[in-house]
């Protein structure tokens, strides 16, 4: 991934620009340490970074990026960077629920089905209906042997709260 030379020269103009004269610009250049090769240097990583992000935040939006691309495209930018952990999904405790039954369990990710399984090994389906949100979490599903009953979303019913009412004014006929 790199930035043309013109942008980067463009935005340099703009960015000269905004000094009074050229004697302002070079003593502010003097002052400030800088050379005009480092500036645009700075300027082209700057929008090697804008142009990673745009392309993550709304090419990307729709479909997440697996680790290793995350990765590849932080390390074709050519800058320092750390990976850093923003939240971790962990599981609760369930066990206090093991007597208690439910007609639908509602699953949003596939962590949702790991830590069913996790906190009840011997779970078994029965009448229980299932409802899961996404395809990872069907695939989560379908994995672990569980009969999917309600999925969302889809054109019909793009959100779960559609689905569920779906379902049971269908079962409830």
């Amino acid at each position: 991934m790199k930035v043309d030379k013109e942008k980067i020269d463009a935005w340099f103009d703009q960015a000269k620009k905004r000094f009074k004269s050229d004697e302002f610009y070079k003593a502010y250049l003097e002052r400030e340490g800088l050379t005009e090769e480092g500036i645009k240097e700075l300027i082209g990583k700057e929008m090697l970074v804008q142009e990673l992000m745009s392309k993550i935040v709304v090419e990307d939006f729709t479909k997440p990026l697996d680790k290793q691309t995350m990765i590849d495209n932080m390390n074709s930018l050519n800058v320092e960077w750390q990976r850093a952990i923003l939240f971790k999904t962990v599981i609760s405790d369930l066990s206090d629920l093991e007597n208690v039954f439910y007609d639908v369990l509602v699953f949003f990710s596939p962590s949702g089905i790991q830590s069913l399984f996790h906190n009840f090994p011997e779970f078994k389906q029965n009448n229980t209906r299932i409802a899961v949100f996404g395809n990872s979490t069907v695939r989560a599903a379908e994995e672990a042997g569980l009969k999917i009953d309600i999925a969302a979303p889809s054109e019909e019913t793009p959100s779960m709260t559609m689905a569920l009412e779906k379902y049971i004014k269908r079962v409830n006929k």
